[in-house]
């Protein structure tokens, strides 16, 4: 919520400002904070989630309350869940540390989806977390059997869910040799920044990390959630290439049977839109007529004067749309079986098929089945939702290498209780003041302990609490106390349920004992 909207819907920080790094910068395995939010909009693609709030059926309060800010392409995931169709959510813990509050919030995630009737799936990253961060076997068996704790304790399902480890899941490393295939060295470096220094095994894990987001799909094909902060979002836009360029055709729409960019496409399509300005027969406009028109009509760029150069080249063709399958990597018995397949008028080239009487839709669909008919994995691009950093306690990053900065959930709830109570706040000099002036709740890492934990499913406790921060009538003491109360609670039954769930642990199907060499 931003300073001047006090009566709008709960949010932590409305998007603004957030401590941490001055520009944008998204390194999986760094530090990463997001100075603005809303540029990650404009430099990455990342769509607002406030978009496809409405058509998420009962959103879980994180994204009611902007905590999840971001999307990609989350809406095949929204249809599922309100169609009753099947839908998965997978996220990765790293074990390098005691899991803590800002780790909840992935925790809460996933639960949440699995609530919805998805198929979710939580893994332990040991292999990134022995290559990229160094830990030993040792190391990672400990952190991993807290993080599962408390997965469990939060909600997660075991007998409706599917938990592994990289290193002990098969199938993983096997879709992950043949992803590696697809992906090479100069892509990596541009990407991450890797270097001649980087080990091999460092970029192992990155094929890996990939494999584990399009693991759910193996069985079918389907809308695939995976909840991470923006850092993460370099992992998300290579898993989306690598599942396209894993699937046996690409469907696209053309006008000719030359290629096109989507720059050169959107011309074409205007081009077709006003044959009847140029065309002699507006039934069957030729290429050559739509050049000399695109020339006259359109802005000089680079698009348009390689499209015109094509539709030369194509001359008295008719330009006409059409649907396209382009053979990626298809057998051969594959792209004839697709041939056979595509109803009605059709021209079948080499490599690529067009179909007019099919829309882009059900082209999609027809292609992923003959995939599927052939041994193909006909995967969906995986989608995405992002969520804000949690400030820490002490302002500025909230980081595992500062104790006093987070809350571990395996904390002593006594402990919670006083880092709670010697928490910075966004509060002003005096009391006199305050009341006067109203405390700074955006800025407040006490607050966001009220919106993205303590209120729970609450939304009026939450907006109460800001409320009253911002008008002035909460003073920073009352605040922080009543906080306090409310994690030591919080941490008392946490701590119970895993210790249930400690009890149980040798039936859960994982293998939290690591039998690798301990280096």
């Amino acid at each position: 919520m931003t300073d001047d909207a006090p009566d709008a819907d709960v949010r932590p920080d409305g998007g603004t400002e957030a401590a941490g790094a001055d520009d944008v910068a998204l390194d999986p395995w760094g530090s990463s904070t997001v100075s603005d939010y809303r540029k990650l909009f404009e430099e990455f693609g990342i769509e607002e989630f406030d978009e496809v709030l409405p058509e998420v059926p009962d959103p879980h309060y994180l994204m009611r309350r902007g905590v999840i800010f971001g999307h990609r392409d989350y809406r095949p995931v929204a249809d599922a869940m309100r169609d009753d169709e099947p839908f998965a959510a997978l996220s990765g813990f790293m074990p390098t540390g005691d899991p803590h509050i800002g780790h909840k919030l992935v925790f809460d995630e996933i639960i949440w989806h699995q609530e919805q009737g998805g198929d979710a799936h939580a893994l332990i990253a040991d292999l990134e977390a022995h290559s990229a961060r160094g830990l030993t076997w040792d190391e990672i068996d400990e952190h991993a059997r807290d993080y599962i704790l408390s997965l469990l304790a939060l909600g997660f399902d075991p007998d409706e869910g599917e938990l592994y480890r990289q290193s002990d899941n098969r199938e993983l490393q096997d879709l992950a040799f043949e992803l590696g295939a697809e992906a090479n060295f100069s892509e990596l470096q541009a990407i991450y920044d890797f270097d001649g220094e980087t080990d091999v095994s460092h970029m192992q894990s990155v094929v890996t990390q990939m494999a584990d987001i399009l693991y759910p799909q193996l069985d079918e094909p389907k809308p695939t959630v995976i909840p991470v902060g923006p850092d993460q979002d370099p992992h998300m836009r290579l898993a989306r290439d690598l599942a396209a360029r894993m699937r046996f055709f690409k469907v696209t729409e053309a006008f000719a049977s030359f290629e096109a960019d989507d720059a050169e496409r959107v011309l074409l399509r205007r081009a077709y839109d006003a044959r009847g300005e140029y065309a002699e027969d507006t039934d069957r406009p030729r290429c050559g007529e739509a050049a000399d028109w695109l020339r006259a009509e359109a802005d000089p760029s680079d698009a348009r004067d390689s499209v015109a150069e094509k539709l030369d080249s194509a001359g008295k063709e008719p330009l006409r749309p059409r649907t396209r399958f382009l053979d990626r990597q298809a057998t051969g018995e594959a792209f004839d079986a697709l041939v056979e397949a595509v109803p009605g008028e059709k021209r079948v080239y080499d490599e690529h098929v067009d179909a007019f009487e099919l829309d882009h839709a059900e082209a999609d669909e027809l292609a992923r089945e003959v995939e599927l008919d052939h041994g193909g994995y006909g995967f969906l691009p995986p989608s995405s939702i992002y969520h804000r950093f949690m400030t820490g306690l002490t302002g500025g990053k909230m980081s595992s290498s500062v104790p006093a900065s987070h809350i571990s959930l395996l904390d002593d709830p006594e402990d919670g209780y006083d880092k709670v109570k010697s928490a910075t706040t966004g509060g002003r000099t005096t009391a006199e003041e305050q009341r006067e002036k109203g405390g700074k709740a955006d800025e407040c890492p006490v607050y966001e302990l009220y919106a993205y934990l303590l209120s729970g499913d609450d939304d009026e406790f939450a907006k109460e609490v800001y409320d009253e921060c911002v008008g002035g009538e909460r003073l920073c003491g009352g605040c922080k106390e009543q906080a306090a109360e409310l994690m030591e609670e919080f941490l008392e039954e946490h701590q119970e349920k895993r210790e249930e769930w400690a009890e149980k642990l040798d039936g859960i199907d994982i293998d939290l004992d690591s039998d690798r060499k301990r280096a």
